[in-house]
């Protein structure tokens, strides 16, 4: 590829790129228009630049390659948790078990009964078997499903609350991640609203002095990402309910979405709230529930249905994707399997083997890491007072080089910047992101020392050891 001609610049055509094979692998990740595309813009940066008439054959494919790299970040793809942050909303909060993937995997690669009841031969509802695997989980009466949790506080007041007044706690006027504010989200729906007690205090007096003829709703809101310590009080929801007039609903947006976990006793669970009388209960289908992103609420029959009948829902319904695997994480939940455990379950019940993983690392790659005691947190806005002890490992060196070089790696590690070191918190790596991680430290650290067959051997001791230690662990 001839760049010159009688000393001035002379770029090649475009299509001569695309047929290099440097550019194949690129074509097949990014689609040809945008790489052309891309091509095109780096053309246009050569002959705008200074350095145009110093440019190399070689100069301009590393340039080219350069660009093409950087468009394949943007692109979604696997990356290793190593943050501490177990429902971690930038990446991607819940992953999905690979088994309750499979499950799923005919359902969305074939024709379903979406909305077709096989049992009549006609047209049915969109959610099959949710409503019923939810009343077993929460008892609730119905259950529906949208987008995702904003959603559903959104079609509740819309739908329920429309030109009329809500009651709302001071202390519960949140704004989580996104900008999604309370205040705002009551404003676009027409409802008023109607502000009750202080910061750390609203008594059920408070609600109860503030009904009016035109009061549709109380809603009660999770505090999802902050907490207020010291002196504070909240009411008590079997007292409030009892002390409501039958026509104001009492809504929860409980937003974390326990359920059967284990892990957070201090954390009021959605059955609970059913039980003693909250009317709707919404919560987000990908914290700790452990499914994909979605809105559900769960409650009253009538409620439900009106909910069901609201115009909005259809732009706000889900797609057969989300519905069949929320349905078949329901199905393993009842079932109490393990792929029925959310991640936060699932990794929290492995933190005392976090010491061990970290052990091994500083064990095999010596000076080069240290063993860090730590804390892990649940994270996506669901458990903000909870620390959980655990281990990870610091890595000696620069600490911003360190995070881009294992940014850059085949499947990218994110971890942290803690005081000028870069830390991988182990909480929040999962069982086979364990090995690849282990891999891929042995490629950065001593790449020309580790061929092929020795990585893996070196790898594969390191999984039974610390098979050999889980085993160990469970005995104990």
């Amino acid at each position: 590829m001839n760049i010159y001609s009688n000393g001035r610049l002379r770029l090649p055509q475009v299509e001569q790129v695309l047929q290099r094979p440097f550019i194949t692998p690129f074509i097949a990740q990014l689609s040809r228009p945008l790489v052309t595309q891309a091509v095109r813009e780096y053309f246009a940066k050569v002959r705008a630049s200074q350095q145009s008439q110093t440019i190399t054959h070689f100069d301009l494919e590393a340039g080219i390659t350069r660009e093409l790299s950087k468009l394949m970040l943007v692109r979604q793809q696997r990356v290793i948790n190593a943050t501490g942050t177990i429902i971690h909303t930038n990446l991607g909060r819940s992953p999905i078990s690979p088994e309750l993937w499979d499950q799923v995997k005919d359902v969305n690669t074939h024709y379903n009964n979406l909305e077709l009841a096989l049992h009549k031969g006609k047209r049915g509802q969109r959610k099959g078997l949710i409503a019923e695997l939810l009343q077993a989980l929460t008892g609730a009466d119905n259950a529906l499903v949208v987008n995702n949790n904003a959603c559903s506080v959104y079609l509740i007041l819309l739908a329920l609350a429309q030109g009329k007044e809500v009651i709302v706690s001071r202390g519960e006027q949140i704004q989580i991640g996104g900008g999604f504010r309370i205040p705002d989200i009551l404003a676009m729906s027409g409802a008023k609203l109607v502000e009750v007690g202080t910061t750390n205090v609203t008594t059920c007096g408070d609600y109860i002095n503030a009904i009016t003829e035109n009061t549709a709703m109380v809603l009660l809101v999770h505090q999802s990402n902050f907490a207020i310590r010291g002196f504070t009080e909240s009411v008590d929801i079997k007292a409030l309910k009892a002390r409501l007039p039958e026509d104001v609903i009492l809504a929860v947006d409980q937003g974390s979405g326990v359920s059967t976990e284990d892990f957070c006793p201090e954390e009021k669970d959605i059955g609970r709230y059913i039980k003693q009388g909250a009317d709707l209960v919404c919560f987000s289908g990908d914290k700790i529930i452990g499914g994909p992103q979605a809105g559900i609420v769960c409650g009253r029959d009538d409620l439900v249905q009106i909910l069901e009948k609201s115009p909005m829902m259809r732009a706000f319904r889900p797609g057969r994707i989300i519905l069949s695997l929320l349905e078949a994480l329901l199905v393993e939940k009842l079932n109490r399997s393990d792929m029925g455990k959310g991640i936060s379950q699932a990794q929290i019940e492995r933190l005392p083997l976090t010491k061990r993983y970290a052990e091994k690392l500083a064990c095999y790659f010596g000076d080069k890491v240290e063993v860090q005691p730590m804390t892990a947190v649940v994270g996506g806005g669901t458990l903000p007072d909870c620390d959980y002890p655990c281990y990870g490992v610091a890595i000696v060196g620069e600490a911003k080089l360190l995070s881009e070089q294992l940014r850059a790696c085949p499947i990218p590690v994110i971890g942290v910047i803690n005081r000028d070191r870069f830390v991988l918190n182990l909480a929040s790596v999962t069982e086979d992101d364990f090995e690849v991680l282990f891999e891929q430290l042995c490629a950065l650290f001593a790449p020309e020392q580790q061929p092929v067959s020795q990585k893996a051997l070196s790898q594969e001791r390191v999984s039974q050891e610390l098979g050999q230690g889980k085993q160990q662990e469970g005995n104990s």
